[in-house]
């Protein structure tokens, strides 16, 4: 008996997911391909403390391999999809051009960074959506932070502490909570410098912060932040930050030398040139099935997607038209998928997927957050118990838990390691001046 050939596009959640359920489910049923430049998942609402040095980075990502053994996983860009033909094309970073013929298709491709075309923006700012993002942003504060305090030069030292964050989503909030909180916690080691040397700038065009917490949760987070020092402008835009030149809607202008961008994401511009049918918002068309539909609504044969890149029917009632492109969404959605394709591979009806949203956790540094669920709003330390308990659940397998809970257990007894590994950009630079010297 012939195996059904499935190419899964994307090695995120719904990708590493889907072919887990599908290995458990169907394994004998099926060959499965992952398609991902990162030979690894990603566990995104990690990236806050990886960037603030709270977990090693090698612990909030998942080895596809390691996981998926007995799967096939080709590490290259998506370069195009047929789905008429049944055929993906991708290419490695060594410029060789692959292609993959499938029965069925999973799009798992996710979400990019959302760009505007700010002047300076895209030579300028750092994003903050992978690993290697996370590990650039501790490097260059705790860079800026040494260069800092070995220079006399006022005007200088201001640009170097100037921290500008724009997006005030989870991600945006979280990334400029524990960075801000990073940066104070090394400052018992540069007596030159105080917390009133740094000048962290939040930016966000909406009128609050933090928006699926409601306004209250908000508005406390403003507060708080603003307590510590910290600035977040509401209903204002950066409109320019050529070489680091700040320009604010509101008139404001001043020096950084960070910038960190955090302001939305958009479906993976891939799905753009695809065959297959998007709905209103660019997203890949989806039934409440998972299955991709066409514009009657019809299911498109061999096609499926979850995720930030689908436009996923929401069941549940107040919770809007559509799914919100969560994490939480992503897992079930996954495993939903898995399932309903091994059930159509046996010829048994499909499921719908329906999921209430059990509420949503953020952490602002050590020891603080904010949390909404199931009709509780908690604040401060028990928001960020809450907040650690249900990442450390959520993120898959138990060897990586395992090396969560090792780092924070470790970290409750020493502090934590605030070096940067400034030239981890630029490993030859040192070889390179023994060879011209």
């Amino acid at each position: 008996m012939s195996r059904t050939r499935i190419a899964i596009l994307g090695g995120g959640y719904v990708g590493l997911y889907t072919a887990l359920t599908l290995m458990r489910k169907a394994k004998d049923k099926v060959d499965i391909t992952v398609i991902d430049r990162r030979p690894y998942m990603t566990y995104a609402p990690f990236l806050p403390e990886v960037g603030a040095a709270s977990i090693a980075p090698r612990n909030a990502v998942v080895p596809l391999r390691r996981e998926l053994e007995g799967a096939r996983i080709l590490q290259g860009k998506i370069e195009r999809i047929d789905h008429a033909s049944r055929i993906v094309e991708a290419t490695t970073d060594l410029g060789e051009v692959m292609e993959v013929e499938y029965d069925e298709v999973v799009v798992a491709l996710g979400a990019v960074s959302r760009t505007l075309p700010i002047p300076g923006l895209a030579e300028f700012g750092i994003g903050f959506k992978y690993v290697e993002e996370a590990i650039a942003l501790r490097n260059r504060v705790l860079g800026r932070i040494a260069r800092a305090a070995t220079t006399d030069d006022t005007e200088l030292r201001r640009k170097l502490l100037t921290f500008v964050f724009v997006g005030g989503g989870f991600a945006g909030v979280e990334a400029f909570s524990e960075t801000e909180d990073m940066a104070k916690a090394s400052l018992r080691y540069y007596p030159e410098l105080t917390a009133d040397d740094f000048n962290f700038v939040m930016v966000e065009a909406a009128p609050r912060i933090l928006p699926e917490m409601g306004p209250e949760m908000g508005a406390y987070t403003v507060e708080e932040l603003e307590r510590r020092g910290m600035r977040v402008l509401l209903e204002t835009r950066l409109e320019s930050c050529i070489d680091g030149a700040i320009a604010l809607s509101n008139g404001e202008r001043f020096e950084a030398d960070t910038v960190v961008w955090t302001a939305g994401v958009k479906p993976s511009p891939v799905i753009q040139s695809s065959d297959l049918p998007l709905g209103p918002r660019g997203h890949v068309n989806t039934a409440a099935t998972l299955q991709v539909i066409g514009e009657d609504g019809q299911p498109i044969g061999g096609a499926w997607a979850a995720g930030d890149c689908a436009q996923v029917p929401n069941l549940v009632e107040g919770e809007g038209d559509w799914c919100a492109p969560s994490a939480q969404h992503a897992v079930r959605q996954a495993k939903h998928l898995g399932a309903n394709i091994a059930r159509s591979l046996d010829g048994r009806p499909l499921e719908q997927y329906k999921h209430k949203h059990l509420g949503v956790v953020a952490s602002l540094g050590l020891g603080k957050g904010v949390a909404t669920t199931m009709g509780f709003k908690l604040r401060g330390w028990p928001a960020w118990l809450m907040h650690r308990t249900y990442h450390l659940l959520a993120i898959p397998t138990f060897n990586r838990k395992a090396r969560v809970a090792l780092d924070w257990t470790a970290a409750a007894f020493f502090r934590r390691d605030l070096v940067s590994l400034g030239r981890l950009h630029d490993p030859r630079r040192a070889f390179e001046e023994a060879a011209r010297s």
